[in-house]
């Protein structure tokens, strides 16, 4: 595998990776150049973004969430097609989950031979970035740093003074500059767990034009696309997928301008092991089509819990569905909208009541970072004994007492519901706030499509109800 690929990186958080992604990628296909897009760790909301400019799904690169051999293999189905291939990365480069830097970017980079760009905040610094890009130079001497771009740059005297340091002691080219003025925030606007998520950008089409300007005006294109051909070939071992022949039982999933967090992996493998996917809106369906499961993802509930709690059609449904029987997978916001309410912004929003629970929204993450659990108790989906990797990213927590027969998962490594326990159980319905992926966590779809077949063919069931007309949308999010 030959594709051209590059890592864009960076010294911290907060330096302008997705800035320049996004308009690296946008100013490629304005030139009609097919870019596979890729987030490096479990971020949802800026893989949706890269979704957004490369109009094709972005793949998250985790070798937290699933094995190294897995990732290169997913990084290789998924970039086969294209041009080129754009790897954000997260935090610093060499930032990971300890000391050594374990499953950091730089990690990532090296697994896929993939020549690093290192964003830089230029603010208020001059000759020092110079040391400091010295030092990610002889930290790792795997690492292939093959460029710089510098983001919020003040003026000309300070760019040349900048490209003239960094050129004479690092001896690397910079393939960009950003003003200061053209990375304001005003252009990608954030909340409470990153940016506001592209699904809810009502003027994301706008964006367009403004994105592929900055990259066509501040990156120097043709540079970046020679960096990314300069890429090793990869010597991977690609697996066929059994696919399926016919969809066995429906799977329904929410999916709309709340409920945006799935992993594509994770539709993926439910078709792989025979489900129909179903697409639900949360806020304007107002019954359940036939479905045998049903899967709820993460999002915002708590910002839309207004809206949410009005189409209580839906959520009636929905605890029906669960008081029947029904499995139901749910994961963080999934979970806010299986409670009995959630308060947000000191307002008490009632939710679907599938669990007798409240939850409260903080100022400061409940939860934040990966989570190991074990399976401990019955439930729908997992054998007991089973090891579970995800993660988790939540401000709310439950304001309630339960024990430990409510939930099934013993939490090792993160936080979940609190008191080492995730995972509450209720008849046929599981609703954590881990998030897991279908690549590392392999039984899991192949479970959901069990239950949803045992479901299915229950003696009381009277036989499949004819089936809805469904779509399946792209698994990317969808402009405005």
């Amino acid at each position: 595998m030959n594709v051209p690929r590059l890592v864009i990186a960076g010294l911290s958080g907060d330096s302008g990776k997705t800035l320049i992604s996004l308009s690296l990628i946008r100013a490629l296909r304005e030139r009609d150049v097919a870019v596979s897009a890729f987030k490096k760790g479990p971020d949802y909301i800026d893989a949706a973004w890269l979704s957004w400019a490369a109009d094709r799904p972005c793949r998250n690169l985790d070798t937290y969430l699933a094995a190294a051999d897995d990732v290169r293999v997913n990084f290789v189905r998924a970039s086969s097609e294209s041009d080129i291939a754009v790897i954000e990365g997260n935090r610093g480069i060499f930032d990971g989950m300890d000391a050594a830097g374990t499953h950091s970017t730089a990690e990532l980079a090296t697994l896929l031979q993939a020549p690093v760009v290192l964003v830089v905040n230029a603010t208020k610094v001059t000759r020092t970035v110079a040391a400091l890009i010295n030092g990610v130079q002889s930290f790792d001497s795997k690492l292939d740093v093959a460029g710089v771009i510098l983001n919020r740059v003040a003026g000309g005297r300070h760019e040349r003074v900048l490209r003239e340091a960094i050129e004479s002691y690092c001896g690397l080219p910079v393939l960009g500059t950003v003003p200061k003025q053209a990375a304001g925030d005003d252009l990608l606007p954030s909340r409470h767990l990153g940016l506001v998520p592209v699904a809810e950008q009502t003027t994301a089409s706008g964006m367009d034009n403004r994105l592929a300007e900055l990259g066509s005006s501040c990156l120097d294109i043709t540079a970046l696309q020679s960096v990314a051909r300069n890429a090793n070939a990869l010597d991977v071992r690609v697996p066929h997928l059994s696919v399926a022949t016919q969809p066995s039982v429906r799977v329904g999933y929410f999916h709309d301008t709340v409920f945006t967090f799935y992993y594509p992996e994770n539709l993926e493998a439910l078709e792989l092991a025979g489900a129909e996917l179903v697409c639900i809106d949360a806020l304007h369906d107002t019954s359940l089509p036939p479905i045998d499961a049903l899967y709820i993802g993460g999002g915002f509930p708590e910002v839309h819990a207004d809206r949410l709690r009005r189409n209580r059609a839906l959520m009636d449904e929905v605890r029906g569905a669960a008081e029947g029987g029904m499995p139901i997978y749910a994961e963080c916001g999934g979970l806010i909208y299986l409670a009995a309410s959630i308060t947000y912004d000191n307002r008490r929003y009632l939710m679907s009541g599938v669990f007798d629970i409240d939850l409260t929204m903080s100022r400061k993450p409940a939860g934040h970072g990966y989570s190991q659990m074990s399976i401990d108790r019955e439930n729908p989906f997992f054998a007991i004994g089973t090891m579970v990797r995800g993660h988790e990213f939540h401000y709310s927590s439950p304001d309630c007492d339960f024990g430990d027969a409510d939930t099934c998962l013993s939490v090792s490594r993160g936080v979940g519901l609190g008191k080492r326990r995730d995972g509450f159980v209720r008849n046929n319905v599981l609703a954590c706030y881990s998030h897991l992926h279908a690549l590392g966590t392999p039984a899991w779809a192949p479970s959901v499509v069990q239950a949803a077949q045992r479901y299915r063919d229950r003696p009381d069931s009277g036989g499949r109800s004819s089936k809805a007309t469904s779509a399946r949308p792209e698994l990317m999010a969808v402009r405005e």
